[in-house]
């Protein structure tokens, strides 16, 4: 069953932290990956969800930084890069040969906003990167998603999706003009079309799948390709160069920004729901552009475009996705 794109109310809000939303939870013996999970917010992912009990493993294309990061956290790293297709198979075969299930599973990994590059299959790198390496990594991973009788998948997606629909007939560039924020919107879009088709073909089997808008963070290496002066004019740091933290519009901490994507794979309140987009801890509304609404959208523009909650251009990009990384539905 669909679940309908609307808030549940939760009692969270865009203040509430990681550590916040896992009070009471108990994930003692239970096996979470997440990608990304060295820096940033799949760091702050991984130590919340350590702490509640989980035994955690990250995927890492720069495994000493990894090991380095995560020594005191007790995760264990093995390599992988989003972009190789060879390293998505050799990790997910080396957990799948642990025969461990994977209740967790948080693809938290993203790259943003980057000039041209491709990868080898000659596919343009943010959607190489942010979807279909992911949407390798999950189907390859489906046999223990299945084995845990209960798996929770969670993919960050961003507002940024806003920036682009996914080109179905183009996506990667090849006739049609790059921008970086085009590219990157579009793969932000495909994050949240790949929720909503994922979790319609594995809820039957208790798998259960949410895209994720975590906020603005500046402190996480995302923006890299982003100018100092861009993000001042955007009021995401001030005039001295600090970060400006005010979660009301969406500028959170570390903290506050991996609580979304903790709460969608934790908590209790999403038992029987999934394929949506969630931010703030809580189910996003669907940005509605007509009359007065469009106004109020201007003003506060957060939500999710319904061309990301569209299950016929999702259902279409699950088969294209099939076709270029030549991994198939199990």
């Amino acid at each position: 069953m669909t679940t309908e794109q609307k808030p549940l109310h939760s009692g969270y809000g865009p203040s509430t932290t990681a550590e916040e939303v896992l009070r009471g939870i108990d994930l003692t013996g239970r096996s979470a990956i997440v990608t990304g999970g060295y820096s940033g917010l799949g760091l702050e992912t991984v130590r919340v969800l350590r702490q509640a009990g989980a035994q955690v493993w990250v995927p890492a294309r720069d495994v000493p930084r990894a090991q380095a990061a995560l020594k005191v956290l007790g995760a264990a790293v093995e390599p992988m890069d989003l972009m190789d297709p060879a390293s998505i198979d050799a990790f997910a075969d080396h957990f799948l040969s642990s025969g461990k299930p994977l209740a967790i599973l948080i693809n938290s990994a993203g790259i943003m906003a980057c000039p041209l590059a491709r990868d080898r299959r000659g596919y343009e790198s943010q959607f190489s990167t942010n979807h279909l390496g992911h949407f390798q990594l999950t189907l390859r991973l489906w046999p223990a998603l299945q084995k845990a009788q209960g798996a929770r998948v969670v993919t960050l997606s961003s507002w940024g999706h806003r920036h682009s629909p996914v080109h179905l007939e183009d996506p990667n560039f090849e006739r049609r003009e790059y921008t970086p924020w085009l590219g990157y919107g579009q793969s932000k879009t495909a994050n949240v079309l790949f929720a909503l088709e994922l979790d319609r073909r594995g809820q039957t089997e208790g798998i259960r799948a949410f895209s994720v808008h975590p906020g603005g963070i500046v402190e996480t290496g995302l923006g890299k390709h982003i100018t100092r002066e861009q993000l001042r004019a955007g009021g995401a740091i001030d005039e001295k160069g600090q970060p400006v933290i005010d979660p009301e519009r969406g500028l959170k901490t570390v903290a506050q920004g991996a609580a979304t994507g903790v709460w969608c794979a934790t908590s209790p309140q999403l038992k029987g729901i999934g394929g949506v987009y969630c931010q703030d801890c809580d189910v996003a509304p669907l940005v509605d552009l007509t009359g007065e609404a469009a106004k109020k959208f201007a003003s506060k523009p957060l939500g999710v475009m319904p061309y990301a909650v569209d299950p016929k251009i999702a259902e279409e990009l699950w088969v294209l996705s099939e076709k270029l990384t030549g991994v198939r539905w199990p």
